[in-house]
């Protein structure tokens, strides 16, 4: 049985949406606290997208928060280098929100999760009774591969972009740590009010 305290999740957020994170929680864009000055760091196309896909419950993706289960995800390279059209973050704007599944089952707030990226169709959908065979659900040495094309392994990319779709806002106690690229934003976190024993540099999460 998967140890779901050790199972973290990641997700990315621009460090000026840090403030209204920690009054609000993570909120959705229609959500009644979501942030009016929200700075969005991801491919608004594939975002609009996610408004035609739907989980099992009938409610679209985005009616749900997305996280990663592994950093430096090809998400990221897309935002570091402004590919298809996404402008480009200095890493030490982009701050990882961390948590891990446990925190958010003991939440109470209904999730899914998927084996793959969820707008691609062959990816299967599995509810919160599935949570402790996650580990033999997901393809976890894929996801956590820092090079995801493969010749020989054409599907690897939508394994290793594998979500766990939290349902709704999370509120901010929610989050058990910060990840950051350099000591600047570490400052920069401080001073927002979040204790500096929960915030850890870590370069090699970034490109």
């Amino acid at each position: 049985m998967a140890d779901l305290s050790k199972i973290r999740l990641f997700r990315m957020v621009h460090v000026e949406n840090v403030p209204h994170i920690l009054a609000n929680g993570l909120t959705l864009a229609h959500s009644e606290k979501a942030n009016d000055n929200y700075v969005p760091i991801g491919n608004m196309n594939i975002i609009g997208k996610r408004s035609l896909r739907n989980a099992p419950n009938g409610k679209t993706l985005n009616e749900f928060i997305p996280f990663y289960f592994w950093y430096k995800m090809p998400m990221l390279l897309v935002i570091q280098t402004g590919y298809d059209g996404v402008p480009v973050q200095n890493p030490e704007n982009i701050v990882y929100c961390i948590t891990n599944v446990e925190r958010i089952i003991q939440s109470q707030i209904p999730f899914f999760f998927t084996n793959g990226h969820a707008l691609i169709q062959i990816s299967e959908f599995f509810g919160s009774d599935s949570a402790y065979l996650m580990e033999e659900i997901l393809d976890f040495e894929a996801i956590k591969r820092l090079k995801w094309v493969d010749e020989s392994d054409l599907d690897l990319k939508r394994r290793k972009e594998a979500e766990f779709l939290v349902e709704g806002d999370i509120p901010s106690n929610v989050i058990s740590g910060w990840v950051v690229y350099n000591e600047k934003t570490k400052g920069r976190l401080i001073e927002f009010g979040i204790p500096e024993e929960l915030i850890v540099i870590r370069e090699n999460f970034y490109f």
